[in-house]
């Protein structure tokens, strides 16, 4: 339980400290209890949200509402951390990860969206083509490491949405989420995310730019599937 290494937290910080150096403390004592948000924050700087995650679907699906939970606390120097990404190749090289290709974009773009710390959890000397091409999208890193004010907006059954502002520009970050079984659309309008005077959607997956149609920001998305998008004027 947390309590019982709050203690030992907070000598770690002190010691930290006295170093007079600038040094992260990255905390895994299991799920950390939100309840315990403001004493965390206080005395680390990345911390679990959840036990050991791994590549399953139930899995994957939980850690929204952990992440969505954990806003409050979420700043510079503040990150809840949703845990290692369990992509490519596994279990000291033995399997490849069970999470569809759709899946594992869902995964890199809630961790991106909510600023979790991105920690490759596979075999780097199994490292194919597609695993490498999710986990170097600049355009993707750049909304994990350059975003301020990340928040869900819109939760039902089958969807998420989050957004954030970009650094250094008025644009900003829509994600899309489909956690149904089946394809189907997801939605939001414009104004529902405060966002006036947009006019073209940059998709950070595709690398593609379309014209924004009336006050939506839509995508039709497979099972388990996601979209990431950059806002702007024209």
């Amino acid at each position: 339980p947390y309590d019982a290494h709050a203690a030992e937290i907070e000598a770690a910080h002190k010691a930290i400290v006295a170093t007079g150096r600038t040094i992260i403390l990255s905390l895994s004592p299991g799920e950390t209890p939100v309840m315990r948000g403001d004493h965390v924050r206080k005395y680390a700087q990345m911390w679990r949200i959840s036990d050991d995650f791994w590549d399953d679907w139930a899995m994957l699906e939980a850690q929204f509402t952990r992440l969505e939970n954990w806003t409050p606390y979420r700043g510079p120097g503040s990150w809840p951390d949703a845990d290692m990404l369990p992509l490519g190749r596994l279990a000291l090289g033995e399997r490849d990860t069970r999470f569809t290709p759709d899946e594992q974009r869902t995964l890199m773009t809630l961790w991106a969206i909510a600023r979790s710390p991105l920690i490759m959890g596979g075999d780097l000397r199994h490292l194919d083509a597609a695993t490498l091409a999710l986990l170097t999208n600049k355009e993707v890193i750049a909304v994990n490491q350059a975003s301020h004010d990340n928040q869900p907006h819109f939760m039902e059954d089958g969807a998420r949405i989050w957004s954030a502002r970009a650094e250094g520009s008025k644009d900003r970050y829509v994600a899309l989420f489909n956690t149904d079984e089946k394809a189907r659309g997801v939605e939001i309008s414009l104004s529902q995310l405060g966002i006036t005077g947009a006019t073209k959607m940059r998709d950070l997956w595709q690398g593609s730019v379309m014209k924004l149609e009336g006050d939506q920001v839509a995508a039709i998305l497979p099972p388990h599937g996601a979209g990431l998008y950059r806002l702007s004027a024209a």
